[in-house]
C-alpha cells in the first residue's frame, strides 16, 4: 500500500512560501513603524523582541548636583516608557560605589570617569571588565580653598603657590578617589602653577558630602569636589572658590552612566532602554530654567543630596561667587544635555584619563589607549538609544580640547601627550 501523508501536513506551507510571508510582514511592520511617531516607536520597541531582560535597575549615586538625571529619570517615570525601573541607591563614598559594582550589588552607578578607567586597568581597586555607557555632564565642579588660606592672600593658583613658596609647610589638598575625575583635575590645576601633586603637597581622599566637614576642622588647606559642596562651603564661610573646573577644561566630561562588560553583554536591552530614560531625563533638565528649579527642589531632600534647595540652584543656572565678594555669570556651568553634546561618551575623554594615570604614575607602562577605550566606551549601543530619542551623534568619537596650560587636547597621540608634562611623577 501506498503511504498517504496525514491530512494536517498537506496544510503546512513550503520553506519558500514560509520565506516570502516573512518577508513581506516584516516589510509591511516596517513601513508602518516608520508612520509611528518616535515615542511611541520606542515604546513598542522596548515592548518587543528587544524587552529589557532585567526590568529593575539598582543604580548607585553619591549625593551630588550631577546624580540629576539619574534621579529624575525615575522621579519623573521617564523609565518607565522603557520597560524598566530604575532604583536609584543613595551611597557613602567612591569606593563603596566601586566595591558593589564590581560585586553585582549595584546594576549600574552615577559614577566618576576615571574610577571606571581605573577599576578596568586593575588600578585604585579589583581588576574588572567595566563599560561607560555614557557621559552625564560636564562642568559643574570647583577648586576650593579654605578661608584660612584666603585671608592670606591665596584666592588662586598663582597666589596660592605665593603663599607656599612663603609658608612652607606640608600643605594637604583632598579629591575623592584616586584614580577618579576630581584627583585628575586637582593635579592638573596644581600643576599648572609648577605644583607637583606627588611631592609638593600632601593628597587625600575624603567622599564627597564630608568635605566641607573636614575643611571646617582643619583637615585640608583645599579639595576638588562637585556641587553643591564647593558653594556649600561658601555658604558655611569656611571655604572659597579659586577656581572652577571649566577653567581646568571647558566642557570637561565629568560623571558617566557605569557597569561592568558582563552587565552589558547579559543586558544590553536594559542597557539601551537605561540610556535612553537618562538621556530624556538629560534633555529635560536643560529644556528650562523651570525644569532646573524643579530638579534642583527633588534633589535637595534628604534621599538624594540632603542639602538646603538654595545650594543647588544659582550654580545649576551658571550663577556663581567665590566667597570674596566677587559674582559672574558662567556660560559653561553644568550641562547634562546641551542638544546631546553632552553624552556621547568620546573615546578621547576616556584616553584622556589614562593618560593622566600615566603622568602621575599610577600606570606604570603606556597601555593601549584606543584599544581600552574602544573596549570601555559603548558608543554603539548610545548610538543605537540616541537614534531611538532623535539626539544627534557627532561625526568623530575623539574630541579636540585646549586645557588651563595652554596644551591641546585631541586623542591623536596620546603616548607622546602623557610623556609632555613638564610636572610630572
Amino acid at each position: 500500500m501506498e503511504d498517504k501523508k496525514p491530512a494536517a501536513a498537506a496544510l503546512e506551507p513550503s520553506p519558500v512560501s514560509t520565506k516570502r510571508r516573512d518577508f513581506v510582514t516584516a516589510a509591511l511592520g516596517a513601513s508602518l513603524m516608520s508612520m509611528v511617531p518616535p515615542g511611541v516607536r520606542s515604546a513598542a520597541w522596548a515592548a518587543g523582541s528587544d524587552a529589557p531582560e532585567k526590568k529593575e535597575v539598582r543604580i548607585g549615586f553619591i549625593p551630588l548636583t550631577d546624580c540629576a538625571s539619574v534621579v529624575m529619570a525615575a522621579v519623573n517615570k521617564f523609565d518607565e516608557k522603557y520597560g524598566i525601573k530604575i532604583i536609584p541607591t543613595k551611597e557613602a563614598s567612591w569606593a563603596g560605589v566601586r566595591d558593589k559594582l564590581v560585586n553585582g550589588e549595584l546594576d549600574m552607578a552615577h559614577v566618576l570617569y576615571g574610577l571606571i578607567y581605573g577599576v578596568h586597568m586593575g588600578i585604585g581597586g579589583p581588576k574588572k571588565d567595566m563599560a561607560n555607557l555614557m557621559t552625564l555632564n560636564h562642568n559643574g565642579q570647583a577648586l576650593t580653598l579654605s578661608k584660612a588660606l584666603a585671608d592670606k592672600g591665596a584666592t588662586d593658583i598663582g597666589s596660592l603657590v605665593g603663599l607656599m613658596k612663603k609658608e612652607p609647610r606640608e600643605y594637604t589638598f583632598a579629591q575623592t578617589f584616586p584614580t577618579g575625575t576630581h584627583a585628575m583635575w586637582l593635579y592638573y590645576w596644581l600643576a599648572s602653577g609648577g605644583v607637583n601633586p606627588m611631592k609638593d603637597v600632601k593628597a587625600i581622599v575624603v567622599p564627597p558630602p564630608q568635605m566641607v566637614a573636614n575643611m571646617r576642622v582643619g583637615n585640608m588647606d583645599g579639595f576638588c569636589v562637585g556641587e553643591p559642596w564647593n558653594h556649600r562651603a561658601i555658604m558655611d564661610g569656611i571655604g572659597i572658590t579659586a577656581a572652577t573646573t571649566q577653567d581646568v577644561w571647558k566642557d570637561h566630561p565629568e560623571k558617566i552612566l557605569g557597569c561592568t562588560a558582563e552587565f552589558v553583554q547579559k543586558n544590553p536591552n536594559t542597557c539601551r532602554a537605561v540610556i535612553m530614560a537618562v538621556l530624556e531625563a538629560s534633555r529635560w533638565i536643560d529644556a528650562s530654567i523651570n525644569n532646573k528649579m524643579k530638579m534642583a527642589e527633588v534633589i535637595a531632600q534628604k534621599a538624594y543630596v540632603n542639602t538646603s534647595v538654595d545650594a543647588i540652584n544659582q550654580r545649576i543656572l551658571g550663577r556663581y561667587q567665590n566667597g570674596l565678594g566677587k559674582t559672574w555669570d558662567d556660560p559653561n556651568h553644568m550641562k547634562f544635555f546641551n542638544d546631546g553634546a553632552v553624552n556621547y561618551p568620546y573615546l578621547s575623554d576616556g584616553m584622556w584619563f589614562l593618560t593622566q594615570h600615566k603622568r602621575w604614575g599610577l600606570l606604570k607602562d603606556h597601555p593601549d589607549y584606543l584599544g581600552v577605550a574602544k573596549k570601555i566606551n559603548q558608543t554603539e549601543l548610545y548610538a543605537q538609544a540616541a537614534a531611538k530619542l532623535g539626539v544627534s551623534v557627532p561625526k568623530s568619537p575623539l574630541r579636540s580640547s585646549k586645557l588651563i596650560d595652554g596644551v591641546v587636547w585631541d586623542g591623536s597621540n596620546p603616548a607622546k601627550y602623557a610623556d609632555g608634562f613638564k610636572v610630572k611623577v
